[in-house]
Formats: structure tokens, sequence, C-alpha cells
């Protein structure tokens, strides 16, 4: 019989998350994460994957299309939200670890 996944949901979150790279932000404690934009009716979020990645295989130079798209830092907040480089608030969706892969999607805070 097979086993089912194990899903455990995370109230421990990253304090700092700073970029690395193009697509890889690392944290307080030195963990990288990847990270893959979603769009989905008219609301962002950011999907972040913790991964074991090298860095060796980062990018030493972070691209202009990247800094302007994306926040060069995260900063967790008082309950469950980030601030980013640009002034924004993030909350957090979901915070889970699955399989061994922990993975944190983030949602933009409209603030009109």
């Amino acid at each position: 019989m097979a086993e089912l996944p194990s899903k455990v949901h995370l109230t421990l979150h990253p304090i700092y998350l700073n970029i690395r790279g193009p697509s890889v932000y690392k944290d307080d404690n030195q963990r990288m994460w990847l990270h893959f934009v979603l769009r989905t009716g008219g609301v962002l979020q950011v999907r972040l994957l913790q991964k074991d990645i090298t860095n060796e295989h980062i990018a030493l130079t972070i691209s202009p299309r990247t800094l302007s798209s994306m926040p060069s830092w995260w900063s967790l907040q008082l309950g469950s939200r980030y601030l980013d480089s640009m002034g924004q608030f993030w909350c957090i969706v979901h915070h889970i670890k699955e399989d061994g892969v922990e993975e944190m999607l983030l949602e933009l805070i409209n603030n009109s």
C-alpha cells in the first residue's frame, strides 16, 4: 500500500527573505527559496518553495527586470503578513511542509 503524503501546517515563518538571484530568495536561516509569481483573477500571489540550492547555481547579478517586478526583500511583521521592500503588505495564505518540501504562499493585500 502506498504511503499518503505527509502535510504539516507550519507556524514558524522566515523572519526575513532577501533576493539572491532572479528567482531565488535567502531567509534568515540561510535557506534558499525559489519563487513563482501567480496571477489569478486579478489577485497577485507568490509561491515560495524552500530548496537546497548552492551559491554556485545562483546568478551573481540580479537582472533589472527582477528588481523592478519583485521585492528585493520581505520582512515578517506582527501576525501573518510580510512587508516588502516596496512598502506593500502580503498575507500568508499558507505555509506547509509536504513530503519534505516547504511551501509558502503569499498574497498581495490590496490597500484600497
